[in-house]
């Protein structure tokens, strides 16, 4: 057994919450006077999912061609996420029964997450994930705001770890989260908590949800 870690990814693989922000998104761009058609939005959920705030509300500004400032943006996407998270947010399914399976295995874990330091402690009041992770957890501020889809994160993650990037799996649920760790160098499932299996076409294994992960076959194949 050659793989010492498994690194995690947050919203939409461990959280259930990119509803949340689909939410947040729509609710901004109304407020902010913008017509959402269905070709924007697709444009939009392709484009934004697994992306940090600031890259996000870039993005919302350009295609919806808003007046609003970036910073406003996202303020008002944060504060509105926010209060979605404080009544909605939970656990994807299945996530609590494979890591029991992972800690079976003494694999080391970490959160390598896009998500601001607000959104961050708004989870962990809500889902206590340091009983989890304990203190391995970490988002784009440990690495000066490089979010996903460069590498940075998974690769800090795996150096607090101590373990090399080629020995690590990371688990993602977006194609900038997936570019993230392929380029870091580790093994990446794409779990499909997002309901399109195109965005995670450059994933080393696509899954549907937690039970079709099979750590020993896993394992042993490395």
């Amino acid at each position: 057994m050659n793989y010492k870690a498994i690194i995690f990814d947050m919203d939409g693989t461990i959280v259930d919450s990119n509803h949340i922000w689909d939410q947040a998104t729509q609710d901004i761009i109304i407020a902010a006077g913008g017509i959402l058609t269905p070709e924007k939005l697709a444009i939009l959920q392709k484009e934004l999912k697994g992306l940090a705030l600031h890259a996000s509300c870039s993005i919302i500004k350009e295609v919806m061609e808003l007046e609003h400032e970036v910073e406003d943006l996202i303020e008002a996407k944060q504060n509105r996420a926010l209060v979605l998270y404080e009544q909605q947010v939970h656990f994807i399914d299945g996530f609590k029964e494979f890591f029991k399976k992972v800690q079976a295995k003494n694999l080391k874990v970490a959160i390598a997450t896009n998500a601001d330091d607000y959104t961050l402690a708004a989870t962990l009041k809500k889902l206590k994930l340091e009983q989890f992770f304990k203190h391995h957890i970490y988002n784009i501020t440990h690495v000066n705001y490089r979010h996903k889809p460069f590498p940075d994160l998974y690769l800090y993650a795996a150096q607090q770890l101590h373990v090399d990037p080629k020995d690590c799996i990371a688990i993602e649920d977006s194609t900038h989260g997936i570019k993230a760790a392929v380029d870091a160098g580790m093994f990446c499932i794409g779990i499909n908590t997002g309901k399109n299996r195109k965005h995670l076409e450059e994933a080393h294994l696509i899954i549907e949800g937690y039970d079709e992960i099979d750590l020993n076959e896993l394992l042993l194949k490395r």
